[in-house]
């Protein structure tokens, strides 16, 4: 059996082995739904036509119809969000990829036709096939099959990681306007202070010191209101981004106040191993590892065969006898094209092939350690951030109460001036913000813990290297 027949049988027993990818119908968008259903129970589409788009638009609608609660927030942005639809298609861009490796290399066919002295001299036609795509094929479609498994982690974290970040944008909205009510109703109080200490003063009985320093009080809330209601504008714009809204849309309703502190911690039993066992970029950084060994296989099996084709051949020429006569001859025959690996001997590819791998290694084993500190450092925020607003709202908010409440009586029996009453009430607006900014910041640890158990740091971009091998071949003769 010749060369090129072994190569041709090579090629065969690839093309058999491989069979075709199919697309799924979905973009491979099932298990990402049931990935991001299984760890937050949300929904997740691929927005592809109208009828997608108008079903998406009408559960949104619903979903902003009443007043926009957490769980509903991150639900309208799993739906809403052109970022995570751009992610989706991404993940499309993947399929065909994959399914475009799968397919066989198409021939190339030749026809040609010769004229000279006396009109037509020779016609003959050549197929050629690149025996090396074709005998690789199984090894190629298997990493571009791992490849496009990966692109759906891939898909599967950014959803989450979108989910994370609409909880936060969510918390610290309603934050901001729980702030800012805060704020005016203090002002309430002052600009009513304000009101009586004025008519007072017409009347003799307060002197102009008290009369200034009620003012100033009272500006200075009116100042940090005006902050307040910017700050507002501000983080409600930031979600506005998330959740993909504009227009109409925008005219949701925010409750007014955050949820309550619960009673209690939520404990979790290790941390670092639901980490390890949770997180989507180790998963996402494990598969790399996996396609990366499958591809410096390849490389190395492949570095001194880089192109490799069989053709056949026929031609029918037209030659004069003896006699004078024309005649007919036909012939057949193979032509082999290699590339002859004198200067590059694919040393480099392989070199790059390991490094990429081992590249991969050493960014899964520092993102590894990397997650289990995240992990400890996000439950040891969540737990201190519970204690502390626990302790402004059983300790410190009920004493500043109370101690407010001793020194109005002292004021209207005269026993203290109002610099002391304002001293204290400016110490109680500015405990009483302190606590909503502790009970703010325990909403924001539980969903900072929540993405240091599921969703991680960004994930790099994957690091598997081009295996089609170069158009190039020097034709051995037919």
């Amino acid at each position: 059996m010749t060369v090129a027949s072994r190569m041709a049988h090579a090629a065969a027993w690839g093309l058999l082995a491989a069979g075709c990818a199919k697309f799924t119908g979905d973009g491979g968008m099932a298990p990402v739904a049931d990935g991001v259903r299984k760890e937050i129970g949300k929904d997740v589409a691929k927005l592809t036509s109208a009828e997608d788009n108008r079903r998406a638009r009408e559960r949104m609608q619903a979903l902003l119809a009443g007043p926009l609660s957490e769980d509903t927030a991150v639900q309208v942005a799993l739906l809403n969000n052109r970022g995570l639809q751009a992610a989706y298609n991404d993940l499309g861009l993947s399929e065909a990829e994959y399914v475009q490796t799968s397919l066989p290399p198409n021939p190339a066919l030749t026809v040609s036709r010769l004229f000279g002295t006396g009109g037509f001299v020779e016609i003959g036609f050549q197929l050629v096939g690149n025996l090396l795509a074709a005998a690789t094929l199984p090894a190629r479609t298997e990493i571009a099959r791992r490849e496009f498994e990966e692109a759906r982690y891939r898909a599967i974290a950014t959803t989450l990681s979108l989910s994370v970040d609409a909880r936060r944008a969510y918390i610290r909205a309603v934050a901001a306007r729980q702030r800012l009510a805060l704020l005016e109703q203090s002002r309430e109080a002052a600009d009513a202070s304000a009101r009586m200490m004025k008519q007072l003063g017409e009347t003799g009985g307060a002197n102009k010191l008290d009369q200034g320093r009620v003012a100033v009080f009272y500006a200075e809330l009116s100042a940090q209101v005006a902050q307040a209601r910017l700050a507002v504008a501000k983080e409600r714009e930031a979600l506005n981004r998330l959740l993909g809204l504009w227009g109409t849309d925008l005219d949701y309703t925010l409750p007014a106040r955050l949820p309550a502190l619960p009673k209690a911690a939520e404990p979790v039993a290790d941390v670092e191993v639901e980490a390890m066992r949770r997180r989507v970029d180790l998963i996402v950084l494990r598969y790399e590892i996996v396609t990366l060994a499958k591809s410096a296989k390849f490389v190395d099996a492949t570095r001194y065969m880089s192109f490799l084709e069989l053709g056949g051949g026929f031609r029918n020429e037209l030659e004069n006898n003896d006699a004078g006569e024309q005649t007919s001859k036909n012939r057949y025959g193979l032509e082999l094209g290699i590339v002859i690996p004198i200067f590059d001997t694919g040393e480099a590819r392989v070199t790059t092939a390991r490094e990429i791998y081992m590249r991969a290694v050493n960014r899964l084993a520092e993102r590894s350690i990397n997650a289990r500190s995240e992990a400890r450092a996000a439950y040891m925020a969540y737990r201190a951030s519970y204690d502390i607003a626990r302790f402004y709202e059983t300790r410190i908010l009920p004493l500043r109460r109370q101690i407010s409440e001793e020194l109005l009586l002292r004021y209207n029996g005269m026993l203290v001036d109002v610099f002391e009453l304002l001293a204290e009430e400016r110490e109680r607006i500015n405990s009483a913000i302190a606590s909503l900014d502790a009970l703010r910041d325990y909403h924001l640890a539980v969903a900072d813990l929540q993405a240091a158990l599921i969703v991680g740091g960004t994930v790099p971009p994957s690091g598997v290297i081009n295996t089609t091998p170069p158009p190039e071949t020097i034709p051995l003769g037919l």
